[in-house]
């Protein structure tokens, strides 16, 4: 028996589906399939070293087991497909194991360090390789930004004093892991005259790490945060028109308005997380190990997104990326707490691609 989770038949799926297509669909900014570009060949990190796979004409040749036909990987990309299309957690996938071990599938997960699942050579198996990370509908997308306690922001809670006592009732609750509880806290202190005001990222290096790309961003993504919470707005694209509407930080109306300013530093952020920046690890603009994303629609259907064409990749994010609530107990916000004689009040950053 051969048994595999989603993610793991997901992930082979796509291998199997490059190398029997022989190509990639660029992506464009909707979403859409745009030119295809022949992918020469791609490197896999096994358990046992890399291995490549090169395409040549109807063949694929792998590197220490031989040539096969691509219309071999085309069948098992099916398959996969079948399985990723059933609503099973785990799927025996023992008619393929004869066919992995000939193609040098060892691992279903590709082991790497650098948080890509694939190397990907375009035109010629000469080219520069490309590390691709592989997003998609079918196994559940991974965060672009996970939350955890290193993304929380923090608010200052002003205007009323409450006592301990009071406090105390404020953050009683029978459900710690709830999100409406958090919101009938800030709307409970604002409605007896109490205020929350913007004071800082909590973790030192993920607000380093946001400084890094815009002095401005803690605080516009302070108001998407609050906007998430109070607001029930989710959509990035959303979030941008509410931001030029309000204007959190009252720039002039010509640069919100014919500039895109709200909307440029968002795209900024969001390819920042997507290009390998994370709130605990420190970002100094480097470019990682990522290279370009593969997305990987409901019908199983391949796009990918290259830093050669990043405005495209950005506002692809813009269209398809979302504010996502965590858990409040385990990501540790939502509650008021005293710190240097003042109270205040944690919400989560955690940005997701849309479930569509």
């Amino acid at each position: 028996m051969l048994e595999a989770n989603r993610n793991e038949i997901h992930e082979v799926y796509t291998l199997c589906r490059i190398l029997g297509q022989g190509y990639l669909a660029m992506g464009t900014a909707d979403g859409e399939a745009g030119e295809n570009v022949p992918v020469a060949l791609v490197e896999r990190q096994d358990n046992d070293g890399p291995r490549r796979y090169l395409i040549e004409g109807d063949e694929v040749q792998v590197e220490g087991r031989g040539r096969f036909p691509k219309s071999d990987f085309v069948t098992a990309a099916d398959y996969l497909l079948d399985c990723l299309l059933q609503s099973n957690e785990e799927t025996d996938i023992y008619r393929l194991q004869p066919f992995f071990d000939a193609v040098g599938i060892n691992d279903l997960c590709a082991t790497t360090q650098d948080r890509t699942h694939l190397h990907i050579a375009l035109w010629h198996p000469q080219a520069p390789l490309l590390g691709i990370r592989i997003q998609g509908r079918l196994c559940g997308y991974t965060p672009l930004l996970s939350g955890g306690r290193t993304a929380n922001l923090k608010w200052e809670q002003t205007g009323i004093r409450f006592s301990h006592p009071a406090v105390h009732k404020i953050n009683a609750t029978e459900d710690p892991d709830s999100v409406a509880e958090v919101v009938r806290r800030i709307l409970y202190v604002e409605s007896v005259g109490g205020v929350f005001k913007y004071a800082d990222v909590c973790d030192r290096i993920f607000r380093s790490n946001l400084l890094m790309i815009d002095t401005n961003l803690p605080r516009i993504l302070a108001a998407m945060v609050r906007a998430l919470h109070l607001d029930n707005i989710s959509r990035m694209s959303d979030l941008i028109a509410m931001l030029e509407e309000t204007n959190p930080l009252k720039m002039k109306s010509e640069l919100v308005s014919k500039h895109g300013f709200y909307g440029h530093k968002v795209r900024h952020f969001l390819l920042a997380a997507a290009w390998g920046m994370r709130p605990a690890k420190t970002y100094d603009g480097t470019p990682s190990a990522i290279s370009g994303y593969v997305m990987v629609d409901g019908q199983g259907n391949l796009l990918l997104f290259t830093r050669a064409e990043e405005q495209t990749f950005a506002r692809y994010l813009v269209s398809h990326t979302r504010l996502e609530t965590g858990s409040p107990d385990a990501d540790k916000y939502g509650l008021l707490e005293r710190e240097n004689g003042a109270y205040y009040l944690k919400l989560n950053l955690r940005v997701g691609f849309s479930k569509r």
